[in-house]
């Protein structure tokens, strides 16, 4: 019985049943300690349109920053927020993908400010508390249920040939930490995404949050992080976007053989939002870089987790 009933029969999944049967079986199966996968977060295992997760949690706090300081909607992000206009936000992700980070130093600024002398216990309940009441904006279901049942099932498959899963995102690692178990079942150790600046409170035992991004985990530092985190090179990724780019040459190009999937959202009829933009440069690389490409119209039979 195949480990994958949410995948159609087509070039994706035998790409994936090649890739496993190369290197699992024969004289020159990988050792089953350097049989690492690494998958992007937002928009390769969950929905991230129309904004990533995250980006709910912190509008949220934000509207309350303003509501305590109305000054705030003069300028961004508050300002957005303010108006219930969060094209400014999505513009400036849309542009750090095509290169341009001028306007999300002004967003990370803020999403620091947030969280600044918190603790990560505090943060961590407060996380938990949004996934525990927050449903998409779009669908109106829990965040659980806009989980993508083929790629859960993928990590699946994976393990039970060998692998160990770790999630490499450019989403803040301490958010994901509290649902990757329970809706991927990753555990906390094994999630690898950009950081707060952290510190030490000796008088009471405790670690918080500084007034600094300690690094954002997109694009070439994907490959960085993976080998600060694991030691390893990953012999599989998944992503979505052109800042997976590096992370999928990572593990593509190795020594040993490597599998690389990108997966394209362009599904218009069952609920998953499709678009190109912020992935064109992936695209356009897939077929010199040897990805391959996963049609989320053609190759997935199922899309959401119940």
């Amino acid at each position: 019985m195949t480990g994958l009933p949410s995948w159609r029969d087509g070039a994706a999944r035998r790409a994936i049943e090649e890739f496993l049967a190369a290197v699992t079986t024969g004289p020159d199966a990988v050792p089953v300690a350097e049989r690492v996968a690494v998958f992007d977060n937002d928009g390769t295992l969950w929905s991230e349109k129309p904004m990533p997760t995250q980006l709910h949690y912190i509008v949220q706090g934000w509207q309350r920053a303003v509501r305590d300081d109305p000054a705030l909607a003069a300028r961004q992000p508050y300002k957005a927020v303010a108006s219930g206009d969060l094209g400014w936000i999505a513009d400036a992700v849309d542009k750090h993908y095509q290169g341009d980070d001028g306007d999300l130093k002004t967003l990370i600024g803020a999403l620091v400010g947030q969280v600044v002398d918190v603790s990560v216990d505090e943060y961590a309940a407060s996380v938990a508390e949004f996934f525990a009441t927050a449903l998409h904006p779009v669908r109106g279901v829990p965040y659980a249920q806009t989980v993508y049942q083929p790629m859960v099932e993928l990590l699946r498959h994976l393990e039970a040939h060998g692998f160990t899963c770790y999630i490499i995102s450019g989403g803040e690692r301490d958010f994901m930490r509290p649902m990757t178990e329970g809706n991927y079942g990753i555990p906390p150790e094994r999630v690898v995404g950009s950081a707060f600046g952290l510190s030490y409170d000796e008088d009471s035992a405790t670690v918080h949050y500084t007034d600094a991004l300690s690094f954002f985990d997109d694009g070439p530092e994907k490959p960085v992080r993976i080998w600060t985190r694991i030691g390893r090179r990953p012999i599989f990724a998944a992503g979505n976007s052109n800042g997976d780019i590096a992370m999928l040459d990572y593990a593509a190009r190795g020594a040993r053989p490597g599998l690389a999937l990108l997966v394209h959202h362009d599904d218009d009829a069952r609920g998953d939002a499709p678009y190109d933009k912020g992935v064109e440069q992936a695209l356009d690389a897939a077929a010199d870089h040897g990805y391959t490409v996963v049609s989320v119209r053609d190759d997935w039979a199922t899309v959401f987790a119940s």
